[in-house]
């Protein structure tokens, strides 16, 4: 079948009419990490930097015990550039000249921190030297200068212990050391104290990070006490120290319910992790939280400790409108966890890494108030950030390593600034009526809607069980905008206990929704008839026949074929039931006058290594079912993602359930793999949503799980059938 794609090359998953707008950020490359360890069972990327002429970048991999290098000398296309072992869990690195700071972590147990400083030539990846810094190491940073080098010594608590309340001694400590010529001067080391400082637990301080400015000023986050302490490099005299304070939030999520409702309010503690300067008088931090707070934004302080500028709710909110809002673990929302800030061009520009929901919000430094220009996909749970302003670089180390479950291993991800439009995100929300943004994410079916061009009706899966919901989506404009939110109710209130997977029109301005059952969860296989105001009024449970049958992986997607006695709701069943061959899965069938249920048998592209192959959509366009068949595989490992269609007139000779079913031939309309590796991410697992407007467009939407187990990144892109 002949088709044209409305979208060229990398901007296949944009939509076009945009013009050039200024400088921005895009993903040029994503590096797996197992690239440099292939032998290991987990790596985990943390803090990445750059060599000074910004053509290598070096990771700390604590779960493989090391550092890890990259040859970015064409960003597109990184090289696995070695990794080396340094028998011990890998915190921090920096990188002055020809050799790599590492800081190891050796600690035996909470109660016994030990660790060392590991001096790495980048020439030969062979260490010269270590140093003892008398505990457990978390950060470490460098001085512009290259002559200074200092770590943060945690000592971290034990959440185990007292529900993981402070005091835990030993207290942490700063260590500073001179650096000539590349070699550490032992008899420069200087233990800094911080005990005493703090007014909470400041008997224990638990320094978390440290960053230098241009005048070899330190500035130390305490994460756990709520401090922040600065110190002279060269006296290593604490010269100042203030507490983080406290955030007064308003409209944010305080409930793991299954419900995305940001009408809460919350005053916390900042307790900050990362830190940065902006400039000799200014530094910012990232308020990630660890044991009382965690106020879901970033701060930026003056020497003194006077707050210039608090985020609060506001770049939760715009993660939100992303659909990267993770609703499964809100205690400290979006928790951001590092910052990073360089000088590109004559702009300071500020990024801030957002652990829970896997994105780079990225802010132009004012003077004032820093203004948002836009937020990047970073893969899942970013630790670290690295700019590299000499060559319009930065580059993100996430730390997740999910291969074990059969999903994406853990990344660092590359992207470069310059003139163009943005590749992210291909969708977005609009606030509702209270100025709150739309909570949305894991959409998992989709149709158009034949009256209005551009116009698309989708469903959320049971990620957000409190909340299922048909969203209006206007994909004329670019993102394309969730407009509105329609709660699906059974009479006034939500209605419990579906999974939507599928949303097809009743033609009389409502909606027939498939529901993915699941009986270990008292979840039913189930078809459900929605009026125009969301609710359900008559609800079509699979017949007992088929549900003796069934297993987990059910319905997919549903589709009206025909008009009036011959009306008939076509449902995708994901995987084999147990009645099926191997290699085939039911198209079943309910009319909707007489009640009765037929079925046909689609056959299965073949699997591949350890990954099952179903449909996860399909949808009705002239005289043909088009539908999505996948595998649940990601990254290279993914070989089937793609449209294919059977036609309609296959579906006539469709049998009664429990007899010898048809089987219907498919025609392959799209491999979409192509499209899911355009904006230069691993390839995503889950291709749920295809509808198709009456001119011929298809639409195609990822269900990013509502950022569990997920980089949280939704695509939605589109191509025109002939």
């Amino acid at each position: 079948m002949r088709m044209r794609s409305t979208l060229l090359a990398l901007t296949s998953l944009l939509l076009a009419g945009s013009a050039l707008a200024a400088p921005v950020f895009n993903r040029v490359a994503s590096f797996d990490v197992a690239l440099n360890s292939p032998d290991a069972k987990e790596t985990s990327a943390e803090i990445v930097v750059a060599t000074d002429d910004g053509m290598m970048l070096v990771y700390s991999d604590s779960l493989n015990g090391g550092v890890g290098f990259i040859d970015i000398a064409d960003p597109n296309s990184p090289k696995p550039a070695g990794f080396i072992a340094l028998g011990g869990e890998v915190t921090s690195v920096a990188v002055i000249g020809s050799k790599v700071f590492a800081a190891v972590d050796t600690s035996p147990d909470f109660a016994s921190p030990s660790g060392h400083l590991a001096v790495i030539n980048l020439a030969d990846k062979s260490v010269e030297t270590t140093i003892d810094l008398g505990g457990q190491p978390d950060s470490v940073a460098r001085n512009a200068a290259g002559t200074r080098i200092a770590v943060a010594v945690e000592n971290e608590r034990n959440e185990e212990v007292n529900d993981g309340d402070l005091p835990q001694l030993p207290p942490g400590h700063v260590v500073l050391l001179a650096v000539a010529d590349g070699a550490i001067d032992p008899a420069s080391f200087r233990k800094v104290e911080l005990t005493g400082l703090a007014a909470t637990a400041g008997e224990d301080p638990e320094p978390e990070y440290i960053a230098f400015n241009s005048k070899d000023q330190i500035a130390v986050t305490l994460q756990e006490n709520n401090e922040i302490v600065l110190i002279d490099a060269a006296t290593g005299a604490v010269t100042a120290h203030f507490p983080a304070g406290t955030a007064a939030l308003e409209g944010i999520d305080t409930r793991k319910d299954g419900i995305l409702d940001f009408s809460g309010s919350a005053d916390v503690p900042r307790e900050p992790d990362a830190v940065k300067w902006l400039d000799d008088s200014r530094l910012v931090v990232a308020n990630e939280g660890d044991w009382k707070g965690g106020s879901r934004g970033f701060t930026i302080f003056d020497t003194t400790g006077a707050v210039l500028f608090e985020s609060g709710a506001a770049l939760e909110h715009e993660v939100a409108r992303l659909g990267h809002y993770p609703e499964a673990r809100n205690k400290k929302g979006i928790e951001p966890e590092t910052v990073e800030a360089a000088r590109f061009g004559d702009e300071t520009l500020l990024f801030v890494a957002a652990e829970r929901s896997s994105t780079i919000s990225v802010y132009r430094d004012t003077g004032a108030a820093p203004e948002y220009l836009q937020t990047l996909p970073s893969g899942i749970s970013p630790e670290g950030l690295v700019a590299v302003p000499a060559r319009d670089l930065v580059a993100s180390a996430n730390e997740l390593d999910l291969r074990a479950d059969g999903l994406a291993g853990s990344h660092v991800m590359i992207y470069v600034r310059a003139e163009g439009e943005a590749h992210y995100p291909q969708i977005i929300s609009a606030n509702d009526e209270n100025g709150l943004p739309i909570g949305w994410g894991a959409l998992s079916g989709a149709v158009a809607d034949p009256a209005t061009p551009g116009r698309l009706f989708a469903v959320n899966d049971s990620v957000y069980s409190g909340q299922p919901a048909i969203y209006t989506i206007d994909a004329s404009v670019h993102p394309a905008q969730i407009i509105a939110k329609l709660p699906v109710r059974r009479g006034k209130d939500a209605a419990q206990k579906l999974d939507l997977e599928g949303i097809t029109l009743d033609g009389e301005g409502g909606f027939w929704l498939a529901s993915e059952g699941r009986s270990d969860r008292l979840v039913p296989h189930a078809l459900f008839h929605v009026d125009a105001e969301g609710k359900i009024v008559e609800e079509v449970a699979f017949p007992e026949e088929l549900k003796g049958q069934e297993v987990r992986y059910g319905a997919e997607g549903v589709a009206l074929v025909g008009s009036g006695d011959a009306a008939t709701l076509w449902v995708a069943i994901q995987r084999e039931w147990k009645d099926d061959p191997s290699g085939q899965v039911k198209l079943l069938g309910y009319n909707l006058k007489e009640k009765a249920w037929t079925a046909v048998r689609y056959p299965l592209d073949a699997p591949t290594g350890d990954g099952w192959v179903g449909l996860s959509e399909l949808t009705l366009f002239g005289d043909h079912l088009y539908l999505v068949e996948r595998d649940n595989l990601v990254g290279e490992a993914a070989v089937n993602k793609k449209v294919y269609r059977v036609p309609v007139a296959g579906l006539e000779g469709a049998a009664a359930l429990g007899g010898d079913l048809p089987v219907v031939e498919k025609e392959l309309v799209r491999d979409l793999l192509p499209d899911l590796s355009a904006t230069n991410g691993y390839v995503a697992e889950k291709v749920e949503s295809l509808a198709i407007e009456a001119d011929g467009t298809a639409w195609l939407i990822t269900d990013n799980d509502g950022v569990v187990d997920s980089s949280g990144e939704t695509f939605l892109w589109s191509f025109k059938l002939n």
